[in-house]
């Protein structure tokens, strides 16, 4: 029987999660595991691997049927969305998707399990993000021992991509490779923000007609990341004073992808407009799929728009 029926409420974070008096964290979605393993559907295979032991953080590691020592394939960090608090790799929406992607794109994808609020506060998700990063850049230096990236990837053609948090993620590990003191060991060719979450205290585009989504969407910030700044941390506003210059965005390369319905769909057009306009020196496009939500993709694959925009991002990686 589940006892949280009879505890009370704390926290609420419609649609995620409810945290209990006691402690006590009940996700409602992102919740479900699919195990890596050869896909028929795709001929993508994948495995987990740990990269830290301390921490128990892992990633799962793509390949296309395709794959072969004499021709060395893109390589793509994903960090999957959720705002921070729910889904892992092993989440199937993740999975499934990840497996067209691979196969559409042709490249090697290592997707990171990062530790989730709240019984990891955040930047440990950010922190997660990186100590994989490393671990893959260690690779390029000749030091790592996961195969498939010894001989299997270009190192000279590597990627972050993520979707929701996942974008966000993105942006912030793009920004601290840049940082001398924080030397990667490999080079960003360019970087994929999927439908990204960003926010801000004063609503903007649609936001402003969407008083009820706009709430929402406040709360899951001052849930995830409780502060005096609220929605204008420069964590989750990347545009607040505080915040990294947008110049410090270490790829020559990205790509932002929005949706028409998207309650978070203005951040991803200021995350365009604000690069476009700074003193960035790369080259930035934007996309979006009309008449669809927020990472519409992840719920159905195969469908024709998700095809489609799977297709800018495997143009967008291949230099079509």
């Amino acid at each position: 029987m589940d006892t949280t029926n009879n505890l009370e409420i704390v926290h609420d974070v419609f649609p995620y999660l409810q945290v209990y008096k006691n402690g006590t964290v009940k996700r409602l979605v992102g919740t479900e595991f699919a195990p890596a393993t050869y896909d028929p559907q795709t001929g993508v295979t994948s495995k987990d691997v740990v990269v830290n032991s301390k921490t128990g953080v892992s990633a799962r590691i793509y390949r296309p049927n395709s794959t072969t020592k004499a021709k060395k394939l893109p390589l793509v960090i994903y960090f999957h969305g959720g705002a921070f608090c729910i889904s892992s790799v092993g989440d199937p929406k993740y999975h499934d998707s990840l497996n067209v992607f691979v196969s559409k794109a042709n490249v090697i994808l290592v997707s990171v399990d990062y530790r989730l609020v709240p019984e990891h506060p955040l930047p440990t998700a950010y922190d997660d993000s990186w100590y994989v990063l490393k671990w893959v850049a260690a690779h390029n230096l000749k030091q790592g021992s996961e195969v498939w990236l010894k001989e299997l990837v270009d190192f000279d053609s590597v990627f972050l991509a993520g979707d929701s948090a996942g974008a966000n993620i993105s942006h912030f590990m793009a920004i601290k490779a840049g940082k001398s003191d924080e030397a990667l060991g490999m080079k960003l060719s360019g970087m994929l923000m999927i439908s990204p979450y960003f926010w801000g205290e004063e609503p903007i585009g649609i936001e402003i007609q969407d008083p009820v989504r706009k709430s929402m969407v406040d709360k899951w910030w001052e849930f995830v990341c409780p502060s005096n700044k609220g929605n204008n941390d420069p964590l989750i506003n990347p545009f607040v004073d505080e915040a990294p210059s947008l110049e410090q965005v270490n790829c020559d390369r990205v790509l932002v992808c929005v949706a028409e319905l998207d309650i978070l769909r203005d951040r991803g057009i200021l995350y365009y407009e604000s690069l476009v306009k700074s003193q960035w020196k790369g080259k930035v496009e934007m996309i979006e799929t009309k008449g669809e939500d927020h990472v519409f993709h992840i719920f159905d694959p195969n469908s024709e728009k998700a095809l489609v925009l799977v297709k800018c991002w495997a143009d967008f990686i291949n230099g079509q």
